[in-house]
């Protein structure tokens, strides 16, 4: 009633010729890359504390030091600019022009990203910093911008 098979099933695995990556492999990879972009804003935020315990996590998962923005050409906490400091820039990272509430939302969103990543290869110390972002940025974000020098009207 049915015809044999003839040809090797596409779902069969071919002669490997090249190395596969295990799953746990590839979560380490998309870990690393989600704390890598979270590091690039946190340091454009120049949060310096969290940019160290964030670079930690990465060098664990990576066996090396992460690539970091220069202190000199971070934001500082209280300002919002975007300098250029021997060749790295905020424009390199697609951050320049951005304010800083931007900022707060992209690190959250990619803290939210880590943690679910974190969660799924079952890395308590990486869910952990994310969970931990998450929280500082959903912080910031509910903080009224400050307007240094203005005062409302009928304020005392």
């Amino acid at each position: 009633m049915y015809e044999p098979i003839r040809a090797k099933s596409v779902h069969t695995m071919a002669d490997a010729d090249f190395p596969h990556r295990s799953r746990e492999e590839e979560l380490d990879i998309q870990l690393a890359g989600h704390l890598s972009a979270l590091l690039a804003v946190t340091d454009e935020l120049g949060l310096v504390e969290a940019g160290g315990d964030i670079a930690r996590q990465i060098a664990r998962l990576r066996g090396g030091e992460p690539v970091r923005l220069s202190p000199e050409a971070a934001r500082p906490a209280e300002e919002g600019h975007a300098a250029d400091v021997a060749g790295t820039s905020a424009e390199g990272a697609g951050l320049a022009g951005v304010g800083r509430a931007e900022l707060h939302a992209r690190a959250l969103a990619l803290a939210g990203r880590a943690l679910v990543v974190a969660a799924s290869r079952a890395d308590t110390a990486a869910a952990i910093l994310s969970a931990e972002r998450m929280d500082a940025h959903t912080a910031a974000l509910a903080e009224p911008p400050a307007t240094p020098g203005r005062r409302l009207v009928g304020a005392r």
